[in-house]
């Protein structure tokens, strides 16, 4: 049993708490950032579109993720919703301090950073199943890291555990199921979920990562994606079975209906497009369709510009042209001398 009951606040800049939560998300983002231009580099991608991309699908994730988590644990900001959307707390004496940042539900940011990353794509002119493919991996990335932060914040665990890695949880963070006085802290372990949910990221990664590198005939550009989307579900899906106190829908947790919609959608589409309804060889006809219509434009503005040019040569050519038709004048004979 891991006995340690570590404090959320890393440090602090003068009576500013810096929390161990918010580093691990920007440690992840980091990480993320030097994982995606290395990928984008190896696809012929521009790196530099990373950076403000990232930006952008950040916060959509993020605002997704606090939303999901502000409708799961809506019970504890309903006395004060101020507290769902700052990430404030309102002391005893009626007065609020900052709280750190904690609280996303990673199903809503998957959901609005998709979305985002999407719209992006559209509006840069860029393909999004090949970014799709570049992000994919980095999506693991983020939960296997960012997922550390709930072990300094006491959250995201499971049932008592007589397991070596079963971890203590003090009174003041245990649901309500698992009282301090029907389970001591010092004899108590709990299943710690977010560490399965990080070590699944971890492999969820590195077989990315493998795929890209050696199934390349084997996968349509977006496959990575949709592979995340099947392996993320299912890992959340077996995992909510083991958590107590959270949202549900007609008793059934929220957070599995969801997973169960990552699984269908992505398994469905992997389906069509490799299966007899869409073969991948007509995906690579569209991605070959598209060059086509790239270049073509790219030939249509050449032909342009080069009409342009030569429009202006044949207007000088013609005024020079026409400068030598027209007959000299005249010269004036010198009069008889008188």
């Amino acid at each position: 049993m891991i006995t340690i009951t570590p404090d959320p606040v890393a440090f602090r800049i003068g009576s500013f708490p810096v929390h161990w939560y918010g580093i691990m998300y920007a440690v992840g983002l980091t990480v993320v950032y030097l994982l995606l231009v290395r990928e984008a580099k190896r696809r012929g991608q521009d790196p530099e579109i990373v950076g403000n991309g990232m930006l952008v699908v950040a916060i959509a994730a993020l605002n997704g993720g606090r939303v999901y988590h502000d409708i799961d644990q809506w019970a504890v900001y309903a006395a004060d919703p101020i507290t769902a959307v700052l990430p404030i707390t309102k002391g005893p004496d009626g007065s609020y301090a900052f709280a750190g940042f904690s609280g996303l539900g990673v199903p809503g940011g998957i959901i609005t950073g998709t979305i985002a990353a999407w719209y992006l794509t559209r509006r840069w002119h860029l393909r999004f199943p090949t970014w799709a493919d570049i992000v994919a991996p980095g999506l693991f990335v983020m939960q296997a890291i960012g997922r550390l932060g709930n072990f300094f914040n006491q959250e995201l665990y499971g049932p008592p555990t007589a397991l070596p890695w079963g971890i203590a949880i003090d009174c003041e963070h245990r649901v309500a199921a698992y009282p301090c006085d029907a389970f001591p802290v010092a004899t108590t372990g709990f299943h710690p979920l977010f560490l399965y949910e990080s070590l699944s990221g971890v492999l969820g990664a590195i077989v990315l990562l493998w795929l890209a590198r050696r199934a390349t005939t084997r996968l349509v550009a977006g496959d990575l994606l949709l592979i995340f989307f099947v392996w993320y579900g299912a890992t959340r899906f077996v995992l909510e079975f083991m958590r107590t106190g959270n949202w549900t829908f007609f008793g059934i947790p929220t957070a599995q209906i969801v997973s169960l919609g990552f699984i269908v959608v992505g398994l469905a589409l992997l389906w069509y497009r490799h299966g007899p309804g869409r073969p991948a060889e007509e995906e690579e006809a569209d991605d070959e369709a598209y060059d086509d219509e790239d270049a073509d434009q790219g030939d249509e503005e050449d032909d342009r510009i080069a009409d342009e040019v030569l429009g202006e040569g044949r207007l000088a050519a013609d005024a020079d042209e026409g400068r030598g038709d027209r007959p000299a004048p005249a010269r004036a004979e010198p009069s008889p001398p008188a």
